[in-house]
């Protein structure tokens, strides 16, 4: 009887735990969407201003469809801040982010580029 009530106890302190990581990584997401997209947006355009050219043009389609493309999902999101200088690893460890920026490049992998 000991053993069965032990398992019980484990099992919900154990969905409990589960629980809260999923917030902690609900949180996250909304903290990419708040704070780094509109970061990351203004990067694309000064990137895409600074490089214009005979060549490359630039246009406003051109951006339009650069940031439909960047801002689509969350994992390209958070791929264009850490490419563009938006934010570095450390601003992820710093923040106790590593590990769910990690579970978010492995759940949309398929978006990477």
């Amino acid at each position: 009887m000991e053993v069965i009530g032990f398992l019980a106890i484990s099992s919900l302190l154990w969905l409990i735990w589960q629980l809260v990581r999923a917030k902690q990584f609900n949180r996250f997401k909304q903290r990419i969407e708040k704070e780094l997209k509109p970061q990351v947006i203004e990067a694309i355009i000064a990137e895409l201003d600074e490089s214009r050219s005979e060549l490359l043009p630039n246009n406003e389609c051109h951006q339009q469809a650069s940031l439909f493309y960047w801002t689509q999902y969350k994992s390209r999101i958070l791929h264009a801040a850490l490419t563009k200088g938006v934010i570095d690893k450390s601003w992820l460890s710093d923040t106790g982010n590593l590990r769910n920026a990690q579970h978010l490049f492995h759940i949309e992998r398929q978006y990477l580029p």
